[in-house]
């Protein structure tokens, strides 16, 4: 087996490749190591014929779906998988072969209902199942402490102890685990009454993920990130440097240029760039043909950040105005720079 390990933080992804076939199943991907993963494969001569999600993630945002367009492969999940981007749908004990590797589905819902492990010779990816010295939380959506206690005790636990254990995280640095050293050594385990498990899931008492919300939104709908849609919208615009805006208000009114502040009324009237007209980001769509009759005009959008301003730039190049341009950096590295700024009253 060919076979490599991705950390990300605390998640864990893993690519996993047939020496003789050269295919390769790519499990847990993370959006930001889209590259990385087809940079391993390309290093070790794979393809990859299969991503897979072991569950819906509910801490980090899933590669699957764009690696399975770019690459026009599969996107494998549990049949009870909510994501509409999925195109094999495993039910328990199916199989995925990918020349001479064999992995087969064990769902072990708990952690979520659609969770499921992936069990090779040697290994086994656990998902979020089972974790080193720990288990996957219970208290998500479609998380039930009952299910996991059945999923572990009654299936996940009774295979061989010498299995290596693959999770999908891990942030204490820690590579893998066996069945065995789990069974002996992880806390949560030697819980097995099942009063006294599912009593000390429901009252772990954990902090909610990061980005649960926007995780599961997007893993669950195949939405889009906001990074993902920023970074999208800076691939279509071209950015003006603050120093090259600068130079150009200090020898006054750029003819050829507009400036476009899409902040809010009175973040605009607090203090805006010498010059700048004023269109809510907001509004764009719905003003943009009364503020811009000449669809050539250059137009340069700021705002606080950098962020909604680069936004702002994509959808006007969309809406037909391509020399639309954002400010790198935002009207608050401008002020901290001490660059000109003009206030008004309300009125």
């Amino acid at each position: 087996m060919i076979f490599e390990q991705v950390a990300t933080g605390g998640c864990q992804s893993y690519l996993v490749g047939c020496p003789d076939t050269r295919g390769a199943v790519l499990i847990d991907p993370e959006v930001r190591q889209i590259d990385r993963y087809l940079g391993l494969a390309s290093k070790e001569g794979l393809r990859i014929r299969y991503i897979v999600d072991s569950h819906t993630h509910a801490d980090h945002f899933s590669a699957a779906r764009d690696m399975g367009r770019r690459l026009d492969v599969p996107v494998v999940t549990h049949r009870l998988s909510a994501a509409p981007y999925a195109d094999l749908r495993l039910e328990d004990g199916e199989m995925l072969i990918c020349g001479g590797i064999k992995l087969k589905a064990m769902h072990t819902p708990g952690h979520t209902r659609d969770s499921m492990c992936l069990v090779t010779a040697d290994r086994v990816f656990t998902g979020d199942t089972l974790l080193i010295g720990g288990t996957g939380r219970t208290d998500l959506p479609t998380g039930d402490p009952d299910e996991l206690y059945d999923s572990l005790f009654g299936n996940l636990l009774k295979l061989d102890p010498k299995l290596m254990v693959f999770p999908a995280h891990d942030y204490k640095g820690r590579s893998h685990s066996t069945i065995g050293d789990e069974l002996a050594d992880n806390p949560r385990l030697q819980k097995r009454d099942r009063a006294e498990f599912v009593d000390m899931m429901r009252h772990l008492d954990l902090s909610a993920p990061t980005h649960l919300t926007e995780a599961l939104r997007t893993n669950m709908n195949g939405g889009k990130t906001v990074t993902q849609l920023l970074a999208e919208a800076a691939a279509m615009v071209a950015f003006v440097s603050l120093e090259e805006l600068a130079a150009k208000v200090e020898r006054g009114s750029d003819p050829g240029m507009v400036i476009l502040d899409v902040r809010e009324k009175d973040a605009y009237l607090a203090g805006h760039i010498p010059g700048a007209r004023h269109l809510p980001r907001g509004q764009l769509e719905l003003r943009v043909n009364d503020e811009f009759k000449d669809p050539t005009v250059r137009i340069l959008t700021c705002c606080e950040f950098g962020r909604i301003s680069t936004l702002a730039a994509a959808t006007l190049r969309t809406l037909g105005f391509p020399r639309a341009a954002a400010l790198d950096g935002g009207i608050k590295m401008w002020r901290e720079q001490g660059l000109p700024l003009v206030a008004e009253s309300a009125s």
